[in-house]
């Protein structure tokens, strides 16, 4: 893999400002996605080699929770001024490792670079508060303290950001971190552990471990020493992860799980604005997102129009490998995601869906699926029930506002929604009453630093991101000073 800065190409993890192997010896190939060739392999560790990176953190936290607010912010924003200088490289690994195509790597690369800088800056502003007082002679106030060690564990789809956005917030409220990336993309996450090195982050402050996942994810979760657990994965591990916290204590939690995004075209859109934002909103990363727009509903008045038009839009998404030029949707990331998707479709024909473009894999053969709209969707058809991680697409027609919230709000999940329709009144009832976290309107981009992401019911607790990210790391302390020679009220 050709890199301006081939430093950045790790195969150990990361862990007390050293880099370290297997004990024994045990390894895992990581592939490209685009045509399974193997990138390189990676070390998994034992559990004991776990727990010396908790014991690496936890001394570091001693130090770092007592680093003035300034020079926290100055730390990281040394981190992110290599992101920023080595932004192609980073895209290039990511690219490689995940499959999405290059322009969506970089997009990646300057998304989770933003949660630093952000962060950094937050950092100096991070205050506690002065209450009045009820208590006679007393001056009553709290301050925000860092939990302590916190356990990051983060999917396959975004290896970048997601950890950025999580460690930014961590570092910055003064935790130290311990990063278990998945072991199908962990090349973003040890690129991340050298710019930490060369930024010169204290030893046991950011640090990466692999292992075999359940093993990996209860030796972290179970340490008495980690205060704090952010997770992003499957509603299913998130269950697993929320039990295994359970019983080691009372911890910390943030899960942000999966998805099922409605997607509501109301009757008086612009019908081409309608299918651009669909089109963005469920094929990038493959689809591979759980923001991805999973269900499309549409006003009957515009129903065949709207399908007309879609599925002419999706016809033109261009399939390839991350590196060949305009490429617009790549491979799945494994073949059981492939498996997934080529099954859900083929169950949505078998109980009377149709097929308007796409349906079948990718003449480039491999994990390709071609950009697929299945129309006339239902319950109890897989690719409307379930969440499709994948380049398929589920549309049906709706008759009401209730009828469309109802159908909406149908599901276990709680994450993201999407609205394309130009009445207020419509809009903002559908933003109400929908049962999601977040509702975009008009747009695909609803997400950033300053914005709290996280779902509700099955998607998850807690939120990522602006000033609620530091939620998860740290702790109100409510203080009560007395006998200060304020004088005292006597009835």
């Amino acid at each position: 893999m050709l890199l301006d800065h081939p430093v950045l190409f790790k195969s150990l993890c990361y862990i007390d400002g050293r880099w370290t192997h297997s004990e024994d010896a045990a390894s895992i190939a990581v592939v490209d996605p685009s045509d399974q060739t193997t990138l390189g392999h990676v070390p998994m560790l034992t559990r004991d080699q776990i727990r010396v990176a908790v014991d690496a953190a936890q001394r570091a936290f001693t130090t770092w929770r007592w680093t003035p607010a300034a020079q926290r912010c100055a730390t990281l924003l040394r981190g992110h001024a290599l992101i920023e200088r080595h932004a192609d490289d980073l895209a290039i690994l990511l690219s490689r490792e995940q499959g999405k195509p290059l322009r969506e790597a970089r997009g990646e690369i300057g998304y989770g670079a933003s949660f630093i800088a952000w962060y950094a800056h937050e950092a100096c502003r991070l205050d506690g508060r002065t209450i009045t007082s009820h208590i006679d002679g007393a001056q009553l106030g709290t301050v925000r303290e860092p939990v302590g060690v916190a356990a990051l564990i983060t999917p396959w789809n975004f290896p970048f950001a997601m950890i950025t956005r999580k460690a930014a917030a961590a570092l910055a409220a003064g935790c130290t971190v311990v990063v278990k990336p998945a072991h199908e993309t962990p090349f973003s996450a040890l690129a991340l552990a050298q710019l930490a090195d060369e930024a010169g982050l204290p030893p046991g402050l950011f640090n990466v471990v692999l292992g075999e996942p359940d093993m990996a994810m209860r030796t972290l979760v179970g340490d008495a020493r980690v205060r704090a657990v952010s997770f992003t994965g499957s509603t299913r591990v998130g269950q697993l992860v929320a039990q295994a916290a359970a019983a080691s204590g009372v911890k910390k939690l943030a899960l942000e799980l999966g998805g099922n995004a409605p997607f509501i075209v109301l009757d008086d859109v612009d019908l081409d604005e309608a299918v651009r934002i669909a089109v963005a909103a469920k094929f990038q990363t493959s689809g591979q997102d759980c923001c991805a727009a999973n269900r499309i509903f549409v006003a009957r008045a515009r129903y065949g129009a709207f399908v007309d038009r879609y599925t002419q839009a999706v016809a033109k998404l261009r399939v390839g490998p991350a590196f060949a030029e305009n490429v617009d949707v790549g491979p799945l990331m494994h073949q059981a995601a492939f498996d997934a998707t080529a099954q859900r479709v083929d169950d949505a024909r078998r109980k009377g869906a149709q097929i308007t473009v796409g349906g079948e894999p990718h003449a480039l053969g491999g994990w390709f699926y071609s950009p697929t709209v299945v129309t006339d969707v239902a319950p109890g058809m897989r690719i409307y029930d379930e969440e499709n991680f994948g380049p398929i697409s589920a549309v049906c027609a709706f008759d009401s506002l209730d009828d469309v919230i109802a159908k909406a709000n149908d599901t276990e999940y709680g994450l993201a929604a999407y609205v394309c329709g130009r009445r207020i009144d419509e809009i903002f009832t559908l933003i109400r009453r929908l049962d999601f976290a977040m509702v975009s309107v008009n747009g695909v981009k609803f997400t950033g630093a300053p914005v709290p992401f996280g779902g509700m019911k099955a998607s998850g607790l807690g939120r990522e991101g602006g000033v609620d990210g530091f939620e998860p790391f740290t702790e109100t302390k409510y203080f009560c000073l007395g006998n200060l020679g304020i004088p005292v009220h006597h009835a």
